[in-house]
């Protein structure tokens, strides 16, 4: 029993250690940049689909970590699409815009 309170201690270690640096990382991005990195970083968290998807189809699994396995693929899923609609969004504002076509005279007639 005692493995697994320290295999469960150097885990939670390792998130915490995790969401300090994360947070400590982005807040150093400059505004400019900070969209196009976010849209590549949530376009390779496909990754993070196929990982979620080997835990949730893992054979002899409980029924919790299937659960948490499907909300990760949910989640991760939602985190992609996210990527690529910002990463639309970003290059929509480097387009050339159209002039807008003045109105016939017989229209304002």
């Amino acid at each position: 029993m005692g493995g697994h309170n320290a295999t469960l201690i150097i885990e939670v270690t390792v998130l915490v250690l995790a969401i300090f640096l994360g947070i400590e990382v982005i807040s150093k991005v400059p505004t400019l940049l900070h969209t196009p990195l976010m849209s590549g970083t949530n376009a390779i968290h496909g990754i993070v689909i196929v990982g979620a998807i080997f835990v949730a189809g893992a054979h002899q699994q409980d029924t919790l970590i299937q659960i948490i396995g499907f909300i990760a693929v949910v989640l991760a899923s939602a985190n992609v699409v996210g990527g690529f609609v910002v990463t639309d969004r970003m290059l929509e504002m480097f387009k050339k815009r159209e002039p807008k076509k003045q109105a016939d005279e017989t229209d304002a007639k």
